[in-house]
């Protein structure tokens, strides 16, 4: 059974307030409205109008589109009339076929594998062979306390001989893609999210419009600021506490946290959560949280996941070798570590 995962509340938690635009000496008016229909999570969308009826348009809008790229980006569901990459990942006769898909599939493969090669093979969304028996142990070990269990570690092991990224053929001219590993599948998990989040702000930036928020699952891209130029405050929620571990001040930024507090479950006691390094192809430790602002929100997803699973200084040399992206690291003792421009946006 798939798990439902509803996270954002835990991950990110904006601060708003009322606003009047002097410009046109008409009240302009906060709305919000938030979904549970996409993407297995919470998505809200505050944004400034004249009135409800422009605000739903444009929410509505972007619902819309964010279904689509739901169904296109599921690996768990199969949508009539739509090859997505639960298609991608399925078996005819023992073996993937090759697959004609929509090209926002493609771009976001080729995106992912970019990712790929910027993390230096952490972030690889060829691990579903690994992540798949994670996750069924995780989903079991939720419905079933008394019965939870980790993967076996000879199962983890020979599905981790079938993560070679090299093995999605990818044919940009006929947009097709084809797993030639037929052990090996795709898990969009660290990027789908975001990288969804990004297309979607695109194309509310390309219609001039400004002064939205969006937050997917934790995801949050700010479109432009408010109405009176000022900018969104985005707090990140600490966990043990009612306080923030950051307030930073956004204007068509994204920041994504990725934690070890938000998808987990237990086994004889002991936490085990969700995000796997793939080396040791266990949970990755050392960390609460880290958090990365920058302007896109698929880079700032699929940093968050790649740094949980890199040593601080390696993680550190990442960030500081990405122009305009900041960092913030949270260690399982609570300590906090900051790349060395994340102060400019506080």
């Amino acid at each position: 059974m798939k798990q439902k995962i509803l996270c954002p509340i835990i991950a990110l938690i904006m601060i708003f307030g009322t606003l009047c635009s002097c410009a046109s000496k008409k009240e302009i008016n906060k709305y919000t409205t938030s979904s549970m229909d996409y993407f297995d999570t919470v998505i809200t969308i505050t944004g400034y109008a004249n009135n409800q009826k422009e605000f739903d348009e444009i929410s509505g809008d972007i619902l819309k589109q964010l279904a689509e790229y739901h169904r296109l980006y599921s690996i768990y569901d199969r949508f009539d009339g739509i090859e997505n990459l639960y298609t991608i990942n399925e078996l005819v006769n023992g073996e993937h076929r090759t697959v004609t898909v929509d090209r926002r599939i493609i771009d976001m493969l080729l995106y992912a594998r970019e990712m790929y090669h910027k993390t230096n093979g952490i972030m690889n969304i060829a691990m579903g062979s690994v992540l798949s028996l994670w996750h069924d142990c995780r989903t079991n070990g939720i419905e079933n306390p008394k019965k939870a269990a980790l993967p076996n570690i000879d199962s983890l092991k020979k599905a981790a001989e079938h993560t070679d990224i090299s093995k999605m053929i990818i044919d940009e001219v006929n947009n097709t893609v084809t797993l030639t590993d037929p052990k090996m599948k795709l898990d969009v998990g660290a990027i789908a999210k975001g990288y969804a989040t990004e297309c979607v702000a695109r194309k509310l930036e390309e219609k001039g419009i400004t002064g939205y928020l969006l937050n997917v699952g934790g995801n949050v891209r700010t479109i432009g600021g408010k109405p009176d130029d000022s900018k969104w405050a985005v707090g990140i929620e600490n966990p043990d506490s009612n306080d923030y571990l950051a307030v930073l001040k956004l204007n068509g930024q994204s920041v994504a946290t990725s934690g070890s507090y938000q998808r987990f479950y237990y086994v004889n006691g002991k936490t085990y959560h969700h995000i796997i390094n793939p080396h040791t192809l266990m949970p990755a430790t050392g960390y609460l949280s880290i958090s990365i602002v920058c302007k896109d929100a698929g880079l700032a997803d699929a940093l968050s996941t790649a740094l949980f699973c890199q040593s601080r200084s390696d993680g550190l040399e990442l960030i500081e070798s990405i122009d305009e992206v900041e960092a913030m690291w949270v260690t399982e003792e609570g300590e906090k570590i900051f790349s060395s421009g994340w102060n400019k946006y506080k």
